[in-house]
């Protein structure tokens, strides 16, 4: 069986496979200007891929007039001079007036007020994950007494923070304190 000629292709196939061939056979030759054929229709030239814009982007962009060209336009519109015309504004004309003075914030309450007990449950409760973690890491021949006994203060500290939370409820309160 013989191999098609890649410059010749077979009329009985789709303008594609020729197109392709095409294409293929300008590579492998280094030509890069490409043929002048008809386009898929019969009915003329094909267009360059360069003169593909679908989105009309192609012309040249708008360009904002200059400071010379908006006088003259202020001039011919009836403005006389400099003092009629309106002050440009832009995103760095605008000046931002600070109001507040700088905020401070109130110092927090000091925790020599806080109950005791509350203050140890807040210990266990965030120490003692931390406790065995870093058991975990460092302290591996740990006895399994000491380990239940953080697990211990850990469970009976959230317990008891729990137990705190308050248990009246107000049916008018959407629960958001200041």
């Amino acid at each position: 069986m013989t191999k098609p000629d890649a410059n010749s292709p077979d009329p009985g196939t789709n303008p594609d496979d020729a197109a392709w061939l095409d294409l293929v056979s300008r590579l492998e030759h280094g030509d890069t200007e490409p043929p002048k054929t008809t386009g898929n229709d019969g009915n003329g030239p094909t267009r360059p891929f360069s003169d593909f814009d679908p989105l009309g982007l192609s012309g040249t962009a708008p360009t904002e007039p200059s400071a010379n060209e908006r006088r003259l336009a202020a001039e011919a519109a009836g403005h006389n001079g400099e003092a009629d015309m309106p002050e440009p504004h832009g995103p760095r004309d605008y000046d931002v007036e600070d109001e507040d003075h700088g905020f401070v914030p109130e110092d927090p309450p000091s925790l020599a007020g806080v109950d005791p007990l509350t203050m140890l449950a807040w210990v266990g409760a965030i120490g003692g994950p931390v406790a065995l973690l870093l058991a975990a890491m460092f302290w591996r021949s740990a006895p399994l007494l000491a380990i239940l006994g953080i697990v211990a203060v850990f469970v009976v500290s959230v317990i008891y923070l729990i137990m705190k939370l308050p248990t009246d409820k107000d049916e008018y309160d959407d629960g958001a304190r200041v």
